[in-house]
């Protein structure tokens, strides 16, 4: 599977390699040598010859090459990738629930390129590199029997590689079934809460299963209280605090079909008496409910990543601060703010300082009760900082 193409680097260049990264750019190359087609696994050796690794290559992309493997003695086979989605596999039985998980997260399963997530019976794909596309097939085959080995049957598998990175590869953006069609609105449980995932059309891949502890880690502040969850998408939050007990449950998000599935989601779990909708805008709202005098016991901000790049970090933190600095106004005294990003360009350090701007600026002062970041389903991979992204706290809000 390894083939006989070289890509050397230029003197000085791959120090992001070099300390545990796994990208090499197309400004960091200075010449392939030997036959290759695009996506082709080749060598990858410093200036001098030091061997640097195994990566599949993509001359039509900026990250030209992605690396696989850092042993020399360890080429690239069938056998290989098979171990590398067994280790995953084994790493989730160990670290999460596996009825519902991401089982490979990219680069942080040392498989880049490529994310799987299992909701009950099904799987859902998400591609975006010409390399791993190729192994693609590869993967699920192994996957679906590792699985079936464990006595866990796939019934259908879903693509949903339909980002528009695929197409800085020169790839074209794809999605729909793998197997035999089936229906694409999968019931999961999680924390006792049950869905219904639209593989096909949701968010991602339909579900967002990184806040699966952070929704867990709420159920002690809501009992009996009363909750306002906004950017709700389809009610996870807003539903965990009803599961939880609390007596009432706002949710709000932007989205119509959002908030329908919400609504559906919230009568599987016969909460509808207690968890209600509302389409707004959080930005609009929140200042409005300000104006009325409402307050909430609880107050959740878990908006979607408001960037994502470097460049338009300025407007993500004024976005950030203003609904922390709202939210704060919206809580009772002595009561909780929970609120996360999920953007890895809002670093944990300016995360934490925007916050503290924005209950500066509503006159409050923050007891921090707990700090979370992803579940362990996606891996933070030391040395990769992409691999981290999500920051989750809870506050208790206090009046100065």
């Amino acid at each position: 599977m390894t083939g006989n193409a070289v890509v050397t680097l230029k003197k000085g260049e791959g120090r992001t390699l070099k300390a545990g990264g796994m990208w090499i750019y197309d400004n960091e190359i200075d010449n392939v040598t030997g036959n290759f087609a695009e996506g082709d696994i080749i060598s990858v050796r410093d200036f001098d010859g030091y061997f640097l690794g195994y990566g599949f290559i993509n001359t039509h992309s900026k990250i030209t090459v992605r690396i696989l493997s850092r042993r020399e003695n360890y080429p690239i086979t069938e056998e290989f990738i098979v171990q590398r989605v067994q280790n995953a596999w084994n790493y989730r039985k160990e670290t999460v629930d596996i009825s519902c998980c991401r089982i490979i997260f990219g680069e942080a399963d040392f498989l880049p390129g490529i994310v799987i997530d299992k909701f009950s019976d099904i799987l859902v794909v998400e591609s975006l590199a010409l390399g791993i596309d190729r192994l693609k097939p590869l993967i699920l085959r192994s996957l679906t029997e590792i699985l079936k080995n464990d006595g866990i049957v796939i019934r259908g598998i879903y693509e949903r590689s339909d980002a528009k990175v695929r197409l800085q590869e020169g790839m074209e953006r794809y999605k729909g079934f793998l197997t035999e069609p089936f229906d694409t609105s999968v019931e999961i449980i999680e924390n006792g809460v049950k869905y219904i995932v639209d593989v096909k059309d949701g968010q991602k891949t339909g579900f967002f299963l990184d806040q699966k502890n952070n929704r867990a880690a709420i159920h002690s502040i809501c009992k009996g209280k009363k909750v306002l969850d906004c950017f709700t998408h389809t009610g996870s939050f807003a539903l965990n605090a009803g599961i939880a007990g609390a007596s009432s449950v706002l949710g709000v998000d932007a989205s119509e079909t959002a908030i329908q599935c919400a609504r559906k989601n919230a009568a599987l779990n016969h909460l509808e008496d207690v968890v209600q909708f509302r389409t707004a805008d959080v930005f609009d709202l929140l200042p409005d409910l300000e104006k009325a005098g409402e307050t909430y016991d609880v107050v959740i901000l878990d908006p979607p990543a408001f960037t994502k790049s470097r460049n338009s970090i300025k407007n993500a933190v004024k976005g950030y601060r203003e609904i922390n600095l709202r939210g704060c106004r919206l809580v009772r005294d002595g009561g909780y703010l929970v609120t996360c990003s999920c953007s890895h360009f809002m670093t944990p350090d300016l995360f934490a300082k925007t916050i503290k701007e924005a209950a500066r600026g509503a006159h409050r002062r923050l007891r921090q009760a707990a700090f979370h970041t992803q579940a362990p389903d996606h891996p933070i991979l030391w040395s990769l900082d992409s691999s981290y992204y999500l920051k989750f706290y809870i506050f208790q809000v206090v009046e100065e």
